[in-house]
């Protein structure tokens, strides 16, 4: 059977299919169909109406999504893909106008957008609480939003200054001594949150904001005794940290000052008698106000198709780890 989509105009068009429809094999592997475009129309070819409905649905959304945005990549289709494949929505719901436009967050003339639905809450939460806990597994954009949110709210002058901090803890690696001032030490530790500002800002607007004090990096065993005004403070790594230690870094928080705290509960490298600060955060925390925990799981992965599968595989291992040791 055939089913087939019109686009309102050729901009529209290339905005979801990619320039010289680049996008389309992309698609047509997620979908598992054939597909052709002839004029401001594509089609879709499959003997399975679920593919075919389905294909109806993946457009509509990209459709709708590329009016807040310019052009589509692989991981943001693949974004899409999964909200669809993983909701229980019909062709007439998805062509439901919105009511709401997404969140976005403005960093020095640049948009990041949300790419699922999973970080639209996350988005709408850092900018509700004062204190936002990202956790979930590698690629899902946790640490990508936390660091473009807080770079608008310090180039916007809501916040005086933003701090960057993480346990020094080593990834089953020793490292050895490393050369360098404090900050040449940590900053391997930190590079994850670099590369996101970079994204975002130029090197040397970076160094600019360190060297005048808008940008601060510290470990978090720096932190204690600190009364933190007028700031906005990312965790990161926050699964390895120790209760004593969150406790200590929650405690920081003074006047018109926030926190995003970002992590993977399954990726701890504590030693096995220290349980994790986060961990036990998610328990005792959950019901203050102000506090909100954003939860992401492999459906939410922006990274690549492959890194979904792959989390996926170790979740179903560790499972299967459990049950056996029972």
């Amino acid at each position: 059977m055939e089913r087939s989509v019109d686009f309102s105009s050729e901009e529209q068009m290339q905005r979801v299919l990619g320039i010289n429809d680049r996008n389309l094999p992309y698609i047509e592997a997620l979908l598992g169909c054939d597909m052709y475009v002839k004029g401001n129309t594509v089609s879709c070819l499959s003997k399975d109406e679920t593919v075919v409905n389905r294909f109806q649905q993946l457009i509509a959304r990209l459709q709708r999504v590329s009016e807040q945005q310019h052009y589509f990549s692989e991981s943001e289709i693949f974004m899409e893909f999964q909200s669809l494949k993983h909701a229980s929505i019909t062709l007439d719901e998805v062509l439901l106008p919105q009511t709401d436009a997404k969140p976005y967050i403005l960093v020095h003339n640049r948009f990041a957008y949300p790419k699922g639905p999973r970080q639209e809450t996350y988005i709408k939460s850092m900018e509700e609480n004062q204190i936002v806990f990202g956790i979930g597994p590698a690629g899902t954009g946790k640490t990508f939003l936390a660091v473009a949110y807080a770079l608008s709210q310090l180039l916007s002058g809501k916040r005086h200054k933003l701090i960057l901090t993480r346990p020094i803890v080593e990834a089953g690696e020793n490292l050895g001594f490393l050369p360098g001032d404090l900050a040449q030490k940590i900053n391997p530790y930190l590079r994850p949150l670099y590369d996101a500002m970079e994204s975002m800002i130029s090197v040397q607007n970076i160094r600019r904001l360190e060297e005048n004090g808008s940008i601060e990096i510290a470990p978090l065993a720096y932190m204690r005794g600190r009364s933190l005004q007028n700031a906005i403070v990312i965790l990161d790594e926050a699964q390895n940290t120790t209760r004593e230690q969150m406790q200590m870094f929650l405690t920081r928080l003074g006047e018109n000052s926030s926190a995003i705290i970002t992590g993977d509960i399954s990726q701890v490298d504590l030693p096995r008698n220290k349980d994790s600060g986060l961990v036990h955060a998610m328990h005792i925390l959950k019901d203050i106000e102000g506090l909100d925990f954003v939860l992401f799981d492999s459906r939410d992965v922006v990274r690549s198709r492959i890194v979904s599968h792959i989390i996926d595989a170790y979740a179903q291992d560790l499972n299967q780890q459990k049950r056996s040791s029972l």
